[in-house]
């Protein structure tokens, strides 16, 4: 099986490659058709969507797979939270699925409000350079014990599910 992770960073690939771990998965970057720094569920959703969808026309491949980070807020709460959806197709059928949500710490949260991305902001905050391809905003918020990668990989596991259990 050949599967086609919408994005350069390797960070999604594998996490994709943890889910698929006996098929052959590609990193294909594609552009997500959303913002740079998604806010909401729906565009974070949709950017998965939109990723999962491209790479897959590529290709001879599979599936395609589409992960996408965002900041978005639950109904009835104020606070911001860093949100994690992917995206899994055959080209007819769809999964979608989300990772774990973790709250911006509000210094973080501020900034982002003013508009900057939460790449660069982790960054500058971390003193370090592509925190996006290495433990990620979850990494930090976490101390360490739940690495942007882990994180995907559950994202990416509930997006897989129709394709995984015949349950659907």
């Amino acid at each position: 099986m050949r599967i086609a992770v919408g994005s350069g960073n390797p960070v999604k690939r594998d996490a994709t490659a943890r889910v698929f771990s006996e098929a052959s998965v590609v990193a294909e970057p594609v552009p997500s058709g959303v913002a740079e720094q998604p806010t909401g569920h729906d565009e974070t959703r949709t950017g998965a969507e939109n990723r999962a969808a491209a790479c897959l026309g590529i290709g001879p491949y599979d599936l395609g797979v589409g992960i996408e980070g965002g900041v978005a807020r639950f109904e009835g709460g104020s606070d911001p939270f860093l949100v994690m959806w992917a995206a899994v197709t055959d080209g007819d059928r769809w999964g979608r699925g989300s990772g774990p949500s973790l709250r911006l710490p509000d210094a973080v949260a501020d900034r982002i409000a003013a508009g900057e991305e939460l790449g660069p902001v982790m960054d500058d905050v971390l003193g370090t350079e592509d925190v996006a391809k290495k433990q990620g905003a979850a990494g930090a918020f976490t101390g360490g014990r739940l690495t942007r990668t882990d994180a995907l990989e559950s994202a990416v596991v509930s997006a897989a599910a129709p394709f995984l259990s015949d349950l659907y």
